[in-house]
């Protein structure tokens, strides 16, 4: 009996222990399971962290390298403003150097006083001094005479274009006729009198004189077998010719001129020369007297300039000039040509005064002048009227007759 209680004591005992490992088993694979998800869980925070770490590093990254372009740039704008400060530095430098200087160099009141009174002096010097030459010129030249009536009218002849220049000289003992057609040319033609031009059948012909630079306008002038003219494609360059042999013989720039044409009526003359009593002249317009018109005399040997007046004649409307006595007449017109009129004048000598003086009418018929020139000894006037070329007997004054009347 003994012998069957051990085995089954032994049996019990292998079935406790197996339940016991059986419950053993199940709680660890339970353990196992829960820390298989709890290491799952922590892997994936890890992994989220690693991402998170590697997004952040990124945003350091950037963060930096734009950091560094601020701080380049930052370096940039910090040189070109110390260089501009040099810059800066050096120029206040030499604003002080030049304020040191200015006020080194100005003047005292005395010395401002010396020089005003230097400057007094020296306009009542040139006032004077134009008194003088006034004067000069009038005891030098007995011309007393001023314009009183245009009186006739005689068409000579129609030739050439319809704007052009003809005169004779006024130089004494000369009978010979001059005629250059069209406003740029340089062909002249030489009569040897007022009979031969008129004639149809020209003799001797006319003498072609071949000039070494064209001309431009109308404002030409033959004074003592010299050509005086406004050479083309030149603001103001008047050349003197020697009609002999064709050849230039001086020049000179008329100062002022060339900046607008003379006569509004003629936009293609920018200087005018005249002959009168007392020698050459030069009319022209400038800007710097309001377009007025401006008379220079010249010397007719050198060229040199004698002296300037400014007159308060206007250009507008004005389709010639010429002077007598030293006192400029203006003609004005309309654009469609009408009858002409006098209806300004300037005089040197300052005895009579636009103001003070009659509208002159030219002879009752349309007219649109293209040049007027006035020749002393004959006291009548040149003009080319639309291809006619035309002659009108003027009448003349002494100065003081014309005032009082």
């Amino acid at each position: 009996m003994s012998g069957r209680v051990v085995p089954a004591f032994l049996l019990s005992l292998c079935l406790i222990v197996a339940s016991v490992q059986s419950q053993g088993s199940q709680q660890d694979a339970f353990i196992i399971q829960y820390l298989e998800r709890r290491l799952a869980q922590m892997e994936e925070r890890l992994n989220q962290c690693e991402q998170n770490t590697v997004g952040v590093t990124q945003k350091n990254y950037d963060l930096s390298s734009e950091m560094r372009g601020y701080l380049s740039t930052v370096n940039v704008l910090r040189s070109e403003v110390k260089s501009h400060m040099d810059s800066l530095s050096v120029r206040v430098e030499r604003v002080e150097r030049e304020l040191e200087y200015l006020e080194n160099k100005i003047p005292t009141q005395s010395d401002i006083e010396m020089e005003e009174a230097l400057l007094e002096q020296q306009i009542k010097a040139a006032e004077l001094d134009q008194l003088k030459k006034k004067a000069k010129i009038k005891v030098e030249n007995d011309c007393s005479t001023a314009l009183s009536q245009i009186k006739s009218l005689k068409i000579v002849k129609k030739t050439g274009d319809t704007a052009g220049s003809w005169f004779r000289d006024p130089s004494a003992g000369s009978a010979k006729v001059y005629l250059l057609s069209g406003i740029r040319n340089n062909t002249l033609l030489e009569y040897v009198s007022l009979r031969s031009f008129t004639e149809r059948t020209t003799t001797p012909t006319p003498k072609v004189v071949q000039l070494p630079f064209p001309w431009q306008g109308t404002g030409h002038v033959v004074y003592n077998g010299f050509l005086y003219y406004h050479k083309a494609d030149t603001p103001n360059q008047i050349l003197k010719v020697d009609l002999l042999n064709g050849t230039v013989v001086d020049s000179t720039l008329l100062p002022g001129a060339g900046r607008l044409p003379v006569y509004s009526l003629n936009p293609n003359t920018y200087v005018d020369l005249a002959v009168d009593e007392l020698g050459l002249w030069v009319i022209h317009a400038d800007n710097e007297y309001g377009g007025n018109l401006v008379i220079t005399k010249l010397d007719k040997g050198t060229l040199a300039v004698e002296y300037i007046w400014d007159t308060q004649c206007k250009s507008r409307n004005a389709e010639g000039a010429f002077l007598i006595c030293g006192t400029l007449y203006v003609v004005y017109n309309t654009h469609y040509g009408g009858r002409s009129t006098v209806q300004c004048l300037y005089d040197i000598h300052d005895t009579i005064h636009s103001d003070e003086s009659p509208v002159i009418f030219f002879p009752k018929r349309y007219t649109s002048h293209s040049s007027i020139h006035y020749h002393p000894g004959d006291k009548q006037l040149y003009a080319w009227d639309d291809g006619y070329q035309t002659i009108y007997k003027v009448e003349t004054r002494r100065n003081d007759q014309v005032t009082a009347e």
